[in-house]
């Protein structure tokens, strides 16, 4: 799963929490630091979260107009070699180490809220993934950044400029233009999720493989 790093929602978040707004200038407290116990609290988070997290850099146009060549996220790691266990970890450090840091708390509490070891993927999520098609030997993977427009069990079809799902046609206000290809009736395998680039002519995704 992916968390945008472009202003919007978080510069909102940060503006609008009453923590951060201008205090008086008698109440000086909010400047005091945590001591050596707070700070090892904080380095337990920062290397929990480094091995749940990374941050990535959009190379492509494929998610044009939702993301633009240059632009941070945040991505989730998801791997067999991280469970929930950690996640649970992650949470309970943060919990006691954030008790610093109140204004960051919502927020670290969020992104644990919608992470995939907490849910599955939805429709409309926007994921990062490794080539499907890159041979496995390759010691450099490819990672691609595309949005789920359907999840196994679903027949998908692209046709007359609309995506189909399950015979319905899909209302995407977010892509960059209508696609000018089409693509054959197909049913997502079970265990698999169908993806497509916002930049619908321009995206090398599912209608491909």
């Amino acid at each position: 799963m992916s968390f945008l790093s472009r202003p919007s929602s978080l510069s909102h978040f940060l503006i609008a929490y009453p923590s951060l707004r201008w205090m008086p200038c008698q109440s000086w407290g909010f400047l005091r630091w945590p001591g050596l116990d707070g700070f090892m609290r904080l380095l337990v988070v920062f290397l929990l979260w480094s091995m749940l997290s990374e941050i990535r850099f959009i190379p492509s146009s494929s998610m044009y107009p939702t993301l633009r060549v240059g632009d941070r996220i945040i991505v989730e790691k998801v791997a067999k070699s991280l469970n929930l266990l950690a996640l649970l970890a992650c949470l309970a450090s943060a919990s006691s180490a954030l008790s610093f840091f109140p204004f960051y708390r919502k927020l670290v509490y969020t992104m644990l809220i919608a992470s995939y070891y907490i849910r599955s993927p939805a429709i409309n999520d926007i994921v990062t993934f490794f080539d499907p098609t890159q041979p496995s030997e390759d010691t450099e993977k490819n990672v691609f950044i595309k949005r789920i427009v359907a999840k196994a069990g679903d027949f998908v079809e692209v046709n007359n400029g609309l995506l189909y799902v399950n015979g319905i046609p899909q209302k995407e206000d977010f892509i960059a233009e209508p696609p000018k290809y089409t693509s054959n009736l197909a049913r997502v395998p079970k265990g698999h999720v169908y993806v497509l680039g916002d930049n619908r002519n321009k995206s090398y995704d599912s209608h491909f493989w």
